[in-house]
């Protein structure tokens, strides 16, 4: 191993440790997102109300040295909610750009499924071309630009559900489920001894890992995980076989196949190795294309699930050797 590969498994080591004083538990939600983040892409976060979306996104930024900014989806929220504006300055007679959140490096929209459609549409840019137009000007993003989008998977009242093109652009869909027994018990505890998690933030508890700027060279170390020619072939005959399965309408795209052999390489990375094994493209395959992939009315109705598809898909498919 190379010894940039060596400092990027310390400093992944290192975030972990400092995540782990807030965030109780959800290892894989936390490897998933690490993912998203080193592979400069972006995350759709499901889960019920109250299971620490937010505190989660905000630790990540507040461990990784990055600003985070969050916006609250509404029916009424407007592009230029999250943009910005020009703003006409009557003392100096001049408009002035005031940019939006958007302007951060982890941005969480939540609920985002309650956005309105030009409001996905101007975040669709944003996550796309890593820019936005304020009165025909371009500006450029942070270069460490990523968005988390929430949604409730049981509430659809008043909301106006994501289009599939958008959704194929969220590299991963992260399910944050509720904690396991043990771990509420002990966030139980935390806070009746008056040490909530999110006090670690409040009170600067956690240690930035990484400096300002760094995030993009700790992107480069991944190049060096090795992914043979072999698993380059059974990750594409995965997706490919997504278009041939009776049981989905619309399979997954090339995208796919990309979002997916840059996760395992990275996930091989966070695993402290720097070669890619089979189990780790089937461990990625569902959170790849569980948001991508339409299941047929007919099996819908017989109560098929989108993830038993995907775990009957991969196991199709022959391991190589």
């Amino acid at each position: 191993m190379s010894s940039e590969f060596n400092d990027l498994q310390s400093k992944i080591a290192s975030a972990r440790e400092e995540i782990a004083k807030v965030i109780i538990g959800q290892e894989d939600v936390i490897n998933q997102c690490l993912i998203v983040i080193f592979a400069r892409q972006h995350a759709l976060l499901e889960g019920v109300p109250g299971v620490a979306k937010t505190l989660l996104v905000n630790t990540l930024a507040r461990v990784l040295g990055c600003e985070f900014n969050r916006i609250q989806s509404t029916p009424d929220l407007m592009p230029t909610d999250i943009i910005g504006t020009s703003i006409y300055n009557m003392r100096d007679q001049v408009f002035e750009v005031v940019k939006g959140p958007i302007f951060t490096s982890f941005l969480l929209a939540d609920e985002i499924n309650r956005a309105p459609a030009k409001t996905q549409s101007a975040l669709l840019q944003a996550m796309q071309e890593r820019e936005v137009v304020i009165d025909r000007n371009t500006y450029a993003l942070d270069p460490a630009f990523t968005l988390f989008a929430t949604q409730n998977p049981v509430e659809y009242e008043g909301t106006y559900p994501l289009p599939e093109a958008q959704k194929d652009r969220f590299m991963l869909k992260i399910n944050v489920d509720y904690p396991q027994e043990a771990q509420e018990l002990m966030l139980a505890r935390r806070v009746l001894e008056g040490n909530p998690p999110e006090h670690s933030l409040d009170e600067g508890q956690l240690k930035p890992v990484l400096e300002t700027g760094e995030l993009a060279r700790a992107r480069e170390a991944f190049q060096s995980v090795t992914i043979k020619e072999e698993l380059i072939n059974y990750c594409v005959q995965i997706i490919r076989q997504t278009r041939a399965s009776d049981s989905i309408l619309v399979g997954a795209s090339p995208r796919a196949t990309i979002a997916l052999i840059l996760a395992v390489r990275i996930y091989a990375a966070i695993q402290g190795r720097d070669y890619v094994v089979p189990d780790d493209i089937k461990q990625l395959a569902g959170p790849v294309l569980n948001h991508r992939l339409i299941l047929r009315p007919e099996f819908e109705i017989e109560g098929l699930t989108i993830d038993e598809v995907i775990v009957e898909l991969v196991n199709t498919v022959s391991v190589p050797r």
